[in-house]
């Protein structure tokens, strides 16, 4: 996920969408305590779903979404060679098939994979979905003009580097073979063991070459999934799908496909999203939002109302917040300084100022804390909750700075209690216990973005975040670690600039594994490698807390997207 935005995180994560933002990881079927209130509690097909978000569901063409696992809504109209498992809690992290009758058959050095598609799938209009519509729509995606999807593939997929999409050049990716109507196969240069997890990006999505409209397409996409798109207003902010009458569930063991219509209404302020949720009258009462947590306040007055509370999901999406540092910054070249800001970190501050620890959870990884992405508990520079101020003066001496220092810190304004201003006035105060002071350099979000993620203005000492394409240690550690992605003059994310000969050849080994458990372990403890150079602080896990209609039924949070899946609710 590259830029994870606040609301998405994820899926969904940046460009999240990176997702775009893209949605939360469950914490599972534990803490997934929303059920709707009301009598029968079982699920039953018929009604209209109401979705209430404060961000348009912009550019719906698969080619330009970038989502985690295929996203939320885009997920009820798209399908592709591989999807999440919709299953709650650490169930729902798997890979599964959907369009494919498996995950997918690599070669011997996972270079090749093979996929094989489902007897009897059809569009909307009745009309058969091939291997040459899955080709197509992945050539599409590197159109200039349909960009903003994952950028995995021309990466990954042979000659793809600077192939300009079907419009410029008709001969297509040799990179992707289609023997026949039901077989595609794709030859990557260089070994992918989580290429299952790519094919969930809403590019693998098949798109019929004769119903492409170009720009156009998102006004109304061929549907391959169990709703089709009947009206798309502005640009994503008003969205209303219907059945699609030729899917059907026998080829499609994820999508619970629930009610009759789904009625998507955006540009909505949160607190009045959460309002209406709250009070649930008339169509509220059915009522979602993918995009919408529960603030501070907002939670406060929920957990005093047991109904309310009944009505609330929790989720964790594979996301961690931080502080970076960039080593070539004075003083912050020397590992003993960040060493001394690691031991001098009050976590508890800063959780308090994320919300408190019902919206955050504390971090000592990078890694987030779930099995997918190979976990391992380490605490390097152990300090307790509120810090360790005389370990960090202690290594402050150690690196010729026994008067203490002065550094700047930069954040964004933006009020995202991540890399805003509370987040660092709690580092601030926690610093200056150290004999560090803290000079804090706020600017606007866009500012922000662009003055970090450039190699040539990247401070010394800020805060960041990061968001998972798939819940897997890879494509979390690759683009902040390692040093073969360093972008010179583009936006570039490996914060620290680290480009380590070791950790870039196991990252090339763990890619080359297709058994995924075992690539987990040895994520988890690359992470732990990794950490011992002190190259950022983590700092917490956002929790997701989301409202639900009280007569919503079957929410389900997968540790993949954090959020109520939308293909699982009934309203009746």
């Amino acid at each position: 996920m590259r830029h994870p935005s606040p609301t998405a995180r994820r899926v969904a994560a940046a460009s999240v969408g990176l997702v775009l933002a893209a949605g939360a990881a469950a914490c599972g079927p534990k803490d997934n305590d929303a059920k709707g209130s009301g009598g029968d509690s079982t699920p039953h097909k018929g009604g209209t779903l109401t979705v209430l978000n404060s961000s348009p569901q912009e550019n719906f063409d698969p080619a330009r979404l970038y989502t985690s696992g295929g996203g939320n809504v885009p997920s009820l109209v798209f399908r592709t060679l591989t999807t999440r498992n919709r299953e709650n809690g650490a169930a729902g992290a798997k890979v599964v098939p959907d369009l494919a009758t498996d995950t997918g058959r690599p070669n011997k050095d996972a270079t090749v994979w093979t996929y094989t598609l489902k007897k009897g799938l059809k569009y909307e209009d009745g009309t058969p979905i091939t291997s040459a519509d899955i080709k197509y729509g992945i050539e599409r995606s590197f159109a200039p003009e349909l960009s903003g999807g994952a950028p995995y593939l021309r990466d990954w997929l042979i000659g793809a580097a600077n192939y300009q999409g079907p419009y410029k050049d008709k001969k297509g990716l040799s990179a992707i073979e289609t023997p026949d109507a039901r077989t595609i196969v794709f030859h990557l240069n260089k070994p992918e063991g989580e290429f299952p997890y790519l094919a969930t990006q809403t590019q693998f999505t098949p798109v019929p070459q004769s119903k492409d409209t170009g720009t156009k397409y998102a006004e109304h996409p061929v549907s391959s999934g169990p709703y089709k798109v009947v009206e798309n207003d502005n640009n994503g902010e008003h969205i209303v799908l219907e059945r699609n009458t030729y899917w059907s569930a026998a080829t499609d063991a994820e999508r619970k496909a629930y009610p009759d219509k789904v009625d998507v209404k955006s540009g909505l302020d949160s607190s009045v999203i959460n309002q209406r949720l709250s009070a649930s009258q008339g169509t509220d009462a059915a009522a979602v939002t993918t995009d919408t947590n529960l603030g501070p306040a907002e939670l406060a007055k929920v957990t005093g109302d047991k109904e309310l509370a009944s009505r609330v999901g929790t989720g964790h999406f594979g996301y961690t917040n931080y502080i970076a540092f960039n080593p070539t910054v004075k003083p912050f070249n020397n590992v003993k300084v960040r060493q001394a800001i690691s031991y001098a970190i009050d976590r508890s501050s800063v959780i308090n100022a994320a919300g408190g620890s019902a919206l955050a959870e504390a971090a000592t990884t990078y890694l987030p804390n779930q099995k997918s992405f190979g976990y391992e508990p380490y605490d390097l520079f152990p300090a307790g909750a509120t810090g360790d101020p005389a370990k960090a003066k202690e290594l402050l001496k150690q690196a010729g700075y026994p008067g203490g220092l002065t550094v700047t810190l930069t954040h964004s304004n933006a009020k995202d209690f991540e890399t805003s201003p509370e987040i660092a006035t709690a580092i601030q105060d926690a610093l200056k216990k150290a004999g560090i002071t803290v000079k804090l350099q706020g600017l606007e979000d866009n500012d922000y973005s662009d003055t970090v993620h450039s190699v040539k203005t990247e401070p010394g000492f800020f805060l960041a975040h990061w968001g998972a394409d798939w819940p897997s240690g890879g494509p979390f550690l690759a683009p902040i670690f390692d040093g073969r992605q360093i972008v010179r003059d583009g936006a570039n994310f490996n914060t620290g600039l680290l480009n380590d000969k070791s950790v870039n050849a196991e990252i090339d080994a763990i890619n080359k594994l297709t058994d995924l458990e075992a690539a987990a372990k040895r994520w988890g403890a690359l992470d732990k490698k990794i950490g011992e150079q002190a190259l950022t602080v983590p700092l917490f896990h956002p929790v997701y807390k989301r409202l639900v209609g009280k007569d919503i039924r079957n929410v389900v949070i997968s540790d993949w997207t954090g959020v109520l899946d939308i293909s699982q609710v009934a309203v009746k």
